[in-house]
């Protein structure tokens, strides 16, 4: 179900998307799709080798031009627990709060995602 609402607000937002079970299957996906500009992640996925702030490390590491959102409903993070440009916002977020900050991530004067 909050699989579902992540992805009716990146929607919403006007961008496309793609899902992954967990983060094991996301690095697979970021392997084969140079494209992507953003990771949406939760810090508690389901079963695999990292929650979503390792996989969110992990994507900073290998894609530094890669965009990190981060939430989660029973964690709460500072912003220096992050990755370098990384954001974090505790649930339940505000939609249009995320919406505003994807699109100032993906929308700049270097690059249009």
């Amino acid at each position: 179900m909050l699989l579902l609402m992540a992805m009716d607000l990146v929607e919403e937002a006007g961008f496309s998307y793609l899902t992954a079970n967990n983060a094991d299957e996301a690095l697979h996906i970021l392997e084969g799709r140079p494209t992507i500009c953003l990771l949406f992640t939760d810090i508690d996925m389901p079963l695999g080798s990292m929650n979503g702030l390792r996989l969110a490390f992990r994507v900073r590491n290998r894609w530094p031009p890669i965009e990190l959102i981060v939430t989660s409903g029973h964690t709460t993070i500072k912003s220096s627990d992050l990755p370098e440009r990384g954001r974090f916002f505790q649930k339940p977020y505000d939609a249009a709060e995320i919406i505003g900050v994807m699109r100032s991530m993906l929308i700049t004067d270097s690059r249009l995602c």
